[in-house]
């Protein structure tokens, strides 16, 4: 089938939904899509907060925040954007337009400080504030008739004229996208979306990994479709571990916000003893790369498959109010964090870099805009400062709301003639697939991961090639499914990773080499 719409949204984070509101509101038709629901994405799981403006801060301090934490490396127009609008938008848009409850202290709003962060600045709502602001920003869309929301749909390909079109001059244009190939995963067909705007809305990349905070959908999607319909990808060996994800073997990693260590929490060694403080005058509220790197060398060290995070002394109830999320999943593993010491591991987190953009979310082909997670707009250089995710994605889904607002106001636009999807026969084997994950998760975690070298660098090249190959043709065959088209975007993204990694020879931020 064939659809046609003003702009197609892939993805359903706060950039993607902020956009898609945005733009409804002035009367253009959207299509949001997403592969699951809004809940399965990272900004729904975000616990810490967003930031918003501390007593005596401002927005000098925190662009010296930011640049510190991304080790200069920091593009000073997205830090200046950023700076300038990432709270005025919080009180216009989430709190003002959009409702979102954040917790309040004394009659004005209880804000968190958090690693790196000179003051405290964060605002919140209790340890669940992704959830918050996902859930008000999505009650609206349901309700606007001018967005259609189309869940359990995987975007394939994007749709470029010089890759699809069937009028043969088209090739000379420039790079145009026109839309994406989307597979419905209840019918299986693939289906045709024309839109005279595309944006790039997909999130993250930690799946590639072993240890991982993000939701398994989370696999360089957007990443990997734009890289194929030749966009411009930019700082990817820049990947953010969190240092504390919740240690259980044999499940998936489950996210111990950093609000923890802002109120005090304390890594502790095998042996029960502080030992951040021989790392970094900050301790255990030092940049996230910094904490990460300590935490791996004390498990080394240690011969320790994780270190401990400790905030039991501090007030039960206070803990139990403040963190209520974060308690309740803990407690169902069998750990009270109000009594004990929490065991803990660093996790593939945040993606730095991505799809390059500028400040309103442009891309280096027409009609197509990326914003969040999968864009690189630089504000992030070399390692993220702590809660400025939810910013960015606010800030940057309001800038291409505007931008895009005035395109598809004044531009003309051209769908062209393409061919319908055509795919294999062959049914999906799901060992395959399975036994494929784990290799990229194992190569990349062990080879590509907290600390590199060049030798293990060249390994991952060498194997995550050959994976590839195999995928490809794996994927030429067979009949498409949700899960093989994340196999596809995840080897792509795991290479995209390694071969930045390799050709990075200086170690900056969250890109650390031994050689």
């Amino acid at each position: 089938m064939i659809f046609e719409t003003d702009v197609l949204v892939i993805g359903c984070g706060i950039a993607g939904c902020i956009t898609a509101l945005e733009l409804a509101e002035q009367g253009f038709n959207i299509t949001i899509l997403g592969s699951g629901s809004y809940k399965d994405s990272n900004s729904y799981s975000a616990q810490g907060g967003i930031i918003y403006v501390g007593k005596e801060d401002s927005k000098e301090l925190l662009s010296k925040d930011i640049f510190e934490a991304g080790a200069g490396l920091c593009n000073p127009k997205a830090v200046d954007q950023l700076t300038m609008f990432g709270p005025k938008f919080v009180k216009e848009l989430l709190v003002d337009k959009y409702g979102v409850n954040f917790d309040q202290i004394d009659g004005g709003f209880s804000l968190a400080k958090e690693a790196a962060h000179s003051c405290a600045r964060v605002l919140h709502y209790r340890d669940q504030t992704g959830a918050a602001i996902m859930s008000a920003l999505f009650e609206r869309i349901e309700k606007n008739p001018k967005i259609t929301c189309k869940l359990d749909h995987s975007a394939v390909d994007l749709i470029t004229l010089s890759h699809h079109s069937k009028k043969l001059t088209d090739l000379y244009s420039p790079s145009t996208c026109v839309g994406a190939y989307i597979l419905n995963h209840q019918t299986g067909c693939v289906d045709i979306f024309f839109a005279k705007e595309t944006i790039l809305a997909t999130g993250g990349l930690g799946e590639v990994f072993l240890h991982t905070t993000n939701p398994k959908e989370a696999r360089g999607d957007g990443v990997a479709m734009a890289f194929r319909a030749g966009a411009r990808i930019m700082n990817m060996e820049y990947v953010q571990f969190h240092p504390t994800a919740l240690y259980v073997p044999t499940e998936r990693r489950f996210l111990i916000s950093e609000a923890l260590r802002g109120e005090g929490a304390e890594l502790l060694s095998n042996s029960m003893s502080p030992f951040m403080a021989k790392y970094h005058p900050l301790g255990s509220l030092a940049p996230r790369n910094v904490v990460a790197r300590a935490m791996y060398q004390e498990m080394v060290s240690g011969s320790t498959p994780h270190v401990w995070l400790d905030i039991s002394f501090k007030d039960r109830n206070w803990l139990q109010e403040r963190f209520p999320s974060i308690h309740n999943h803990c407690l169902s593993k069998g750990f009270d964090f109000t009594k004990q010491p929490l065991p803990v591991v660093p996790a593939a987190h945040y993606s730095c870099g991505g799809v390059s953009t500028d400040e309103k979310g442009k891309t280096s082909i027409c009609r197509l805009h990326a914003i969040g997670e999968v864009a690189c707009t630089g504000l992030h250089g070399a390692n993220r400062l702590a809660s400025t995710s939810l910013s960015e994605g606010l800030v940057w889904g309001k800038m291409c709301a505007d931008d895009l607002s005035q395109s598809l106001s004044q531009n003309t636009y051209y769908f062209p003639p393409v061919e319908e999807w055509v795919m294999g026969n062959k049914p999906v084997d799901s060992a395959l697939i399975q036994q494929d994950w784990m290799t990229i998760k194992q190569t990349m975690w062990n080879y590509v991961g907290l600390q590199r070298d060049g030798t293990r660098l060249r390994r991952a090249l060498k194997m995550l090639d050959e994976l590839s190959l195999q995928i490809k043709d794996f994927y030429e065959h067979a009949t498409l499914t949700p899960e093989l088209l994340g196999l596809r975007n995840g080897v792509q993204t795991a290479l995209l990773i390694t071969q930045g990694a390799y050709r990075n020879k200086n170690s900056l931020g969250c890109h650390y080499r031994i050689n």
